[in-house]
């Protein structure tokens, strides 16, 4: 059955349209992005969720929508989805961080020269009748300083507009490295040498609790005298209060913000003020933004739902379709190795510790941690999946801690998971043959060379004859075919395992018939996921 997605906000119709040629069932019906109860009555049909900003993703929503495995924002910002309630669904949440970036880039840049040469104030009083060329007295931007807080993706745009207004431009991002700020052409300081320095200063950072009033009352007496403060980010970055004394007192000559800590931005400490440039929220606002968002998120879902690809996710680690297909049998070694771990460990889980051996820590390490962990915690919650399993392992307080090293041994890459309990540490391994099909290679430090199979029976006993015997004879006696069928043990006359794949899952009969015969310490039937 293809999946269905539901778009409850205005997309184009060529954004609609790339759903129907990927095979997608597409719902497109704009009104219930402000129709909360209506689709609350009809989201638990779909599998995907395309929005914009209008529709409200809450808890409460999330609870109506059992099927919900992806939710797309066509756009940056997802103040309108919870985030952390998605992720307990197991929904991942995307956005399109780049379709505006040129255009947010832009308005920055232009906001930059409107203050810089007070063209709102003089467009108005030219306008009005007046002729006021002496009273509009700009400055020029070429030779100045721009001092760009957060040099992303946006910001590295604006620091590449800017060298071509022969700015001179300096970065303050904690995040940015020496050699990328060599590519851009750009000086990396710290944010107090770009508070003194700068003649003008771009803030292109998201809303966080540590870039908050990044620009505060003292920060901004910090500022170089007749400092030009330009905000196209996010409101709440700049003290506004603050702002519009600094500019009463003539310490900051302008300023031009398109975002507000409260918007719709009705009312604001800087409207009226001389030389104040500002807009409403127009940042992304071009016919080609909303559109190239709008086709990115199509596309996205898309992918996730067709082939398991992960682009621009804020919940999980991102998996390209190159990577998903590369990928493909790890991601189901590493979910059979939590699986498996999980499935024999009856007490609470206090650390889980997985090495990653030769070729495979080249990977998407990220995701195969959420698939591992995702295979340990279905074992007490079969809803959880890759991106709830973390958040439930967190809320657990279970530690988890990744190693790497190079190959090691004969496998070109394996993947050992460790798990700890208060009472004792339990391993398996695994690695991908050249057929594509994961193998367990080690339990309990044990060798072994055991294909995954749906039905699987695990038992431990001391190595002594007769094992072989008792294990065949009680599955053929209980009519249960072993398709395989691996032995293992430490040493001659010490610890030894066996791994049986079956075609069904054994009785549970079956299973006290084994046990009675006092042979095994363990007896222990595994279910995998082997679709």
């Amino acid at each position: 059955m293809a999946p269905k997605v539901l778009v409850s906000d205005k997309l184009s119709e060529t954004a609609v349209q790339i759903f129907r040629d990927r095979g997608i069932d597409v719902t497109f019906d704009p009104s219930l992005g402000k129709d909360k109860e209506k689709l609350a009555q009809v989201i638990g049909e779909y599998d995907g969720l395309a929005i914009r900003s209008a529709t409200k993703v809450t808890a409460k929503l999330l609870e109506a929508a059992p099927r919900l495995k992806v939710v797309g924002r066509a756009g940056i910002g997802v103040d309108n989805v919870d985030i952390p309630a998605a992720s307990k669904k197991g929904v991942i949440v995307m956005n399109t961080p780049f379709g505006n970036s040129v255009t947010t880039a832009e308005h920055a840049i232009a906001m930059m020269m409107a203050v810089a040469r007070q063209i709102p104030e003089a467009n108005a009083s030219t306008h009005a009748g007046k002729w006021e060329k002496s009273r509009f007295m700009g400055t020029e931007v070429t030779a100045k300083t721009l001092g760009v807080i957060g040099a992303g993706n946006i910001g590295g745009i604006v620091c590449e507009r800017a060298l071509g207004l022969r700015m001179k431009v300096i970065a303050y991002d904690p995040f940015l490295s020496e050699e990328r700020a060599r590519k851009l052409g750009v000086t990396k300081v710290e944010l107090d040498e770009l508070l003194g320095r700068a003649d003008f200063i771009s803030l292109h950072v998201p809303l966080t609790d540590k870039t908050r009033n990044i620009l505060s009352a003292e920060a901004i007496a910090r500022t170089k005298p007749g400092v030009r403060i330009i905000n196209c980010a996010r409101g709440g970055l700049i003290d506004e209060s603050a702002l519009a004394a600094a500019l009463k007192s003539g310490h900051v000559a302008g300023a031009a913000l398109d975002v507000f800590e409260v918007e719709p931005a009705t009312d604001s400490p800087l409207f009226g003020l001389p030389n104040v440039v500002v807009t409403p929220h127009l940042g992304a606002s071009t016919t080609e933004a909303q559109e190239n968002v709008a086709l990115q998120v199509a596309e996205q879902m898309s992918d996730y739902l067709l082939s398991g690809a992960v682009q621009n996710a804020l919940n999980m680690p991102s998996v390209t379709a190159e990577e998903a297909v590369v990928m493909a049998p790890w991601l189901k070694l590493a979910g059979h190795l939590g699986a498996f771990a999980g499935q024999l460990t009856d007490e609470p889980i206090r650390a889980i510790n997985i090495l990653y051996d030769g070729a495979v820590t080249e990977m998407n390490l990220d995701a195969l941690n959420c698939a591992v962990i995702a295979g340990i915690m279905k074992a007490s919650n079969p809803d959880v999946n890759m991106v709830s399993a973390p958040v439930v392992a967190r809320e657990r307080g279970v530690q988890i801690a990744t190693t790497t090293q190079s190959k090691s041994g004969v496998f070109d890459a394996y993947i050992k998971l460790t798990i700890v309990t208060e009472h004792r540490g339990r391993s398996v391994a695994g690695t991908v043959f050249s057929d594509g099909k994961p193998r367990f290679i080690q339990i309990k430090g044990i060798t072994i060379d055991a294909e995954v199979g749906a039905h699987m029976l695990y038992t431990t006993n001391e190595d002594v004859p007769g094992i072989i015997g008792t294990l065949g004879q009680t599955m053929g006696e209980g009519g249960v075919n072993i398709a395989n069928f691996t032995l293992g043990r430490s040493s001659r006359g010490a610890d030894a395992i066996a791994l049986l794949y079956l075609d069904a899952p054994p009785p549970e009969p079956v299973l006290d018939k084994l046990r009675a015969t006092g042979m095994f310490g363990q007896v222990r039937p595994l279910q995998f996921d082997v679709a």
